[in-house]
């Protein structure tokens, strides 16, 4: 019989703590996804030998311990439970570790400075916990009824270190952020706990004005590894968490595909997700499988605007999937709310062709012949340039493909 480790929460469809632990080790580790009123009878039945515990358990849990250890008590949550060779259950909390590993690797300093942290619940004050003893100047947490909430943030305007502990912006709802980053011009460190999406609508924030950064990923990582070394009573060196944490995040993240109409991004990603083993989708054939026409009919019949306003929900709703190749239309990068949708999940590559080269057929907006492509192509090309983060030359679907891998 396999000893079982896993995961207990609610809801557990967006979590990656399987990749991250099959990374550690080989081990059974399964999601046990329960109502609050399950928890207590999967405690006590203990058919299994450790499990971590997510939102919204980990203070649930905490009476049926036997005994818990002194940071868990301090913070008041368990994340991790053992269960000893005697039976009895002891209680950890692994996301100390995971924050300030996180906070150390983005080098987002707190120290002498002044912190606000979004959110009131288990993880703020884990996060609380962790800003104080690396020595925060102040440490203010924002919540929507308390004596600092939403509507008094102006008092808070000098905040030097923001860090998000709520759900919003999370997987399925991208995009919403918890505060305008503009409202705080003295900030110098983003940190986001959620993991899922990659960059949250905040992250992208900070990205944009060049404030360091962090999502939840490495946190994620380090705290499972943390939990681990407790399941197991072992010690893992800081390069392996590194390496479970890019093996994950290359696995997890999407790859995008952005150019020109007839740069080849449907083929080169086609054969790209075969050599990554993943999902290739395909932005046109997506509008044309749900709308019943294909993008060059809907911009005959309807417009360019009706057409941009389709592929914008179609893209909105593809980005929110993790590990998948998407070819995205030629002109999607016109439209502003599409650049966050295509950065906030992985990498995006913008493979560049020789004008003269470019399919046309089937294409309206490429008519008029190689002047009305030159035009396109000045009035994309910045765009193209500044969403992207890797330019690649096509040269052949293969070649090209190859290339993309590398650079991942």
């Amino acid at each position: 019989m396999n000893k079982i480790y896993g995961l207990i929460g609610n809801p557990l469809g967006h979590s990656f703590s399987p990749q991250i632990h099959a990374g550690l080790g080989d081990y059974t580790y399964k999601l046990f996804p329960m109502e609050e009123s399950e928890v207590g009878k999967f405690l006590t039945e203990k058919s299994f030998e450790a499990i971590n515990v997510t939102i919204p358990y980990k203070q649930t849990v905490m009476p049926f311990c036997d005994r818990i250890a002194p940071e868990a008590l301090a913070i008041g949550s368990v994340n991790t439970i053992v269960k000893e060779s005697d039976g009895s259950l002891s209680g950890y909390n692994t996301d100390y570790f995971g924050f300030s590993a996180m906070l150390k690797r983005a080098s987002i300093e707190p120290a002498n400075r002044k912190c606000i942290v979004l959110g009131s619940g288990g993880s703020s004050k884990t996060v609380c916990c962790v800003l104080t003893d690396m020595g925060a100047k102040s440490v203010t947490v924002i919540s929507r009824s308390g004596e600092n909430n939403y509507e008094n943030l102006y008092l808070h305007r000098d905040a030097e270190i923001i860090v998000n502990t709520t759900p919003v912006g999370m997987y399925p709802k991208n995009g919403a952020r918890p505060i305008d980053l503009g409202d705080f011009p003295a900030c110098v460190g983003v940190a986001d706990l959620i993991y899922n999406p990659e960059k949250t609508a905040l992250i992208l924030q900070a990205e944009e004005r060049n404030i360091p950064h962090t999502g939840g990923l490495y946190m994620l990582v380090a705290q499972g590894a943390r939990a681990s070394e407790f399941f197991f009573n072992t010690k893992y060196d800081d390069s392996v968490i590194e390496k479970v944490y890019r093996e994950v995040n290359l696995k997890m993240r999407n790859v995008v595909l952005i150019g020109m109409p007839g740069c080849g991004k449907s083929s080169v990603g086609k054969a790209l997700a075969d050599m990554l083993e993943r999902p290739f989708v395909d932005c046109d054939d997506y509008v044309t499988e749900s709308e019943g026409r294909t993008p060059a009919q809907i911009i005959t019949e309807s417009g360019i605007e009706r057409f941009r306003e389709i592929e914008s929900a179609a893209l909105a709703e593809l980005t929110k999937r993790s590990g998948i190749v998407l070819a995205t239309g030629g002109g999607a990068v016109t439209i502003p709310a599409n650049r966050a949708y295509l950065r906030q999940n992985g990498p995006v590559f913008f493979i560049e062709r020789d004008l003269s080269l470019l399919a046309t057929d089937g294409r309206p907006l490429s008519a008029g012949g190689i002047e009305r492509i030159k035009a396109l192509y000045a009035e994309r090309l910045p765009l193209y340039r500044a969403l992207s983060d890797f330019t690649v030359t096509a040269d052949g679907v293969l070649s090209t493909a190859q290339k993309i891998r590398d650079l991942l």
